[in-house]
């Protein structure tokens, strides 16, 4: 899938739990979400935009919550 598209979508997960009044439940529930729903191949490219290109283009908090997941599982 196209990054670009990825970092739209990601940011409008983040827009949505940008409504969170603590920081770290919008970046706790982006992460979740990503985690729930994206596939490992989608995670697998977000996670390398934000960590190889810095991730520029994502919210604070969704580039936070980005580097938090963890390695999806190797492809079989």
């Amino acid at each position: 899938m196209n990054v670009d598209r990825l970092v739209t979508m990601a940011n409008d997960i983040g827009h949505f739990f940008g409504a969170e009044p603590r920081p770290e439940d919008r970046v706790a529930g982006v992460a979740n979400h990503l985690s729930r729903f994206w596939d490992a191949r989608m995670r697998r490219q977000i996670i390398a935009y934000a960590r190889e290109q810095g991730g520029r283009d994502l919210a604070d908090h969704v580039r936070e919550a980005v580097l938090g997941l963890p390695d999806p599982p190797a492809r079989s």
